[in-house]
């Protein structure tokens, strides 16, 4: 019996050992797999996540044109609809332009009149220096009467001293004497009123300068064209046109009519916004990254972007074009006050402009405010 029992271990020795041999077997096949799994995952990241920076808080944006109204008027004609589609220069509403057209029609009738003005004002300029040559004539034609009359007074004089030399010796009478001395008075009679024609006729002369130099100025230096009233009156009916013209109102941009807020007989004024118009064409990527995720970050990377709205089977792709220059927390209405109180520290966001590219925005249009995840490829910086 003892013979049996120390032949036991004899048995099962080589059992343990087999067992052994397939445990450390196992151990080192699991080895091997971890390895090799290991070595895959770093391998899988090193092509594919190293280098990288992931958010999923990004959003779609544009900008976006609000549509207002330039003049005021009742609207008689809405030719859009909300989410449609429109091109830049497209109709969206017509207003009544009742009042635009007579306004300018009347700005048309004020130019007349500023042109005809003009044209009177050089005529009464043209008058006004015909008069002024015809008053010189008379000045110089009482200047010669006054010649006139001056030889006439001293031919009057000699006569009368010749004749009052004679008196004495009876060659001359009395009559004579007195003859003289009354064409001498008349002589000098003419003479003063050829002096007072001449003061006359210098003041007919003045005035009529003073009128010329009035007709002159208000054509002095201008043509029809340039002259101050009628250039006003040019710019009144430009004004009026360009109102009426703003009584069609065009979108400014291609795009997808949104937020419309004008209808069919509505009195709407001028500045007042009527709709928007989102340029989808042109839509861009706000990515909101971590600070901690910027080392690396630098403008002209390349982006890679998956939404939602397409799921993860249409990528898009991108480039970093701008960092905003502060984080939105900083710009908010009540800014957050951390020198007071407790503080606890919040790790911030500071946003990210993508640009997207146009082929790919045209094959799958986004819409603004779509989420979006965001990988930026650092690599390249």
């Amino acid at each position: 019996m003892a013979d049996d029992t120390a032949a036991i271990p004899a048995e099962t020795s080589p059992t343990a050992e087999a067992n052994g041999a397939k445990r450390r077997k196992f151990l080192r096949i699991l080895l091997i797999v971890v390895v090799s799994v290991a070595l895959l995952w770093a391998v899988w990241y090193f092509l594919t996540q190293a280098g990288r920076v992931h958010t999923d808080n990004a959003y779609v944006g544009a900008d976006s044109a609000v549509v207002t109204a330039l003049v005021a008027g009742p609207v008689r004609e809405v030719r859009v609809a909300g989410t449609q589609a429109v091109k830049k220069g497209d109709i969206l509403v017509i207003l009544d332009d009742s009042d635009a057209k007579l306004a300018v029609a009347d700005a048309q009738a004020a130019l007349r009149l500023a042109r005809q003005r003009y044209g009177q004002a050089g005529a009464n300029a043209d008058a006004a220096r015909a008069r002024v040559v015809a008053r010189g004539a008379d000045v110089n034609q009482s200047r010669a009467r006054l010649r006139d009359a001056n030889a006439m007074v001293e031919k009057a004089r000699a006569e009368l001293a010749r004749r009052e030399s004679l008196s004495g010796t009876g060659a001359v009478s009395g009559e004579e004497i007195t003859s003289a001395r009354a064409a001498l008075q008349s002589a000098t009679a003419a003479r003063d009123l050829a002096s007072a024609g001449i003061a006359s006729a210098q003041a007919t002369q003045g005035s009529a300068t003073g009128d010329l130099g009035a007709a002159e100025a208000l054509t002095r230096g201008t043509t029809i064209d340039s002259a101050p009233d009628v250039a006003a009156a040019q710019a009144r009916l430009e004004k009026a046109e360009l109102d009426l013209a703003r009584t069609v109102i065009r979108a400014p941009v291609d795009g997808i009519v949104t937020n419309k807020q004008v209808q069919v007989g509505q009195r709407i004024a001028a500045g007042a916004p009527i709709m928007t118009i989102v340029p989808i064409a042109t839509a861009y990527v706000d990515a909101n990254y971590k600070e901690s995720q910027f080392k690396d970050i630098r403008m002209g990377q390349p982006v890679e972007l998956v939404s939602d709205y397409y799921g993860d089977d249409v990528v898009f792709h991108g480039k970093v074009v701008g960092i905003a220059g502060g984080t939105g927390a900083a710009f908010s209405l009540i800014p957050a006050q951390n020198a007071t109180g407790n503080w606890v520290k919040v790790v911030q966001r500071l946003p990210v402009r993508i640009a997207l590219d146009p082929k790919e925005l045209k094959a799958h249009p986004l819409r603004v405010g779509l989420s979006m995840e965001a990988t930026i490829d650092t690599r390249g910086k």
